[in-house]
């Protein structure tokens, strides 16, 4: 008998890319919107996600390479109250089932993170900034892994229990 272990299989992480699509009046704009939108990760219709913030919210979209496959997708959008204060919505997170297992729900996240900070840091006398999601019940310990904390209510949002997710990202450089 040996007493070797046996490796622990790792699976190769696909060679992908996160795009941001480029801001309106760009010519790849649409067809880029329309993966993000279309997406078969979203599990709806071009019809039914298009809403008043897909115009001016920023939408990641993952691709595989060399195909430019679209597999995943997030939104972020700047959300501006009445009173001035700012804060950023993460929604469509969206990743392919088969392809989740590569962590690319992460990426996407922290991805959206980074932009957020970036646009953020005007005004620079902000220390934090508040990132808001609407989670499905079952993917909260998802987010919480990001830094979301429950916020509320549990409340029904197209047919399915969901719950406000709040995170707030430093923008003091470490």
């Amino acid at each position: 008998m040996s007493n070797q272990v046996a490796p622990a299989l790792v699976p190769v992480v696909p060679d992908h890319e996160i795009i941001i699509v480029p801001a309106g009046g760009h010519p790849d704009r649409q067809p880029l919107l329309d993966q993000c939108l279309g997406s078969p990760s979203r599990g709806f219709s071009l019809e039914d996600e298009y809403d008043k913030y897909d115009p001016t919210a920023t939408h990641f979209l993952l691709r595989l390479l060399p195909s430019k496959l679209a597999i995943g997708t997030i939104r972020g959008t700047k959300m501006v109250g009445s009173n001035g204060d700012v804060h950023y919505k993460l929604s469509r997170l969206a990743v392919l089932k088969s392809y989740r297992r590569h962590r690319f729900g992460r990426d996407l996240v922290l991805a959206l993170h980074e932009w957020v900070k970036e646009d953020a840091k005007h005004p620079s006398d902000v220390e934090f900034v508040k990132v808001v999601a609407h989670s499905q019940i079952p993917v909260k310990p998802f987010y919480s892994k990001y830094g979301y904390l429950a916020e509320g209510n549990e409340f029904d949002e197209d047919g399915a229990p969901h719950q406000k997710m709040v995170a707030y990202l430093s923008l003091q450089r470490n």
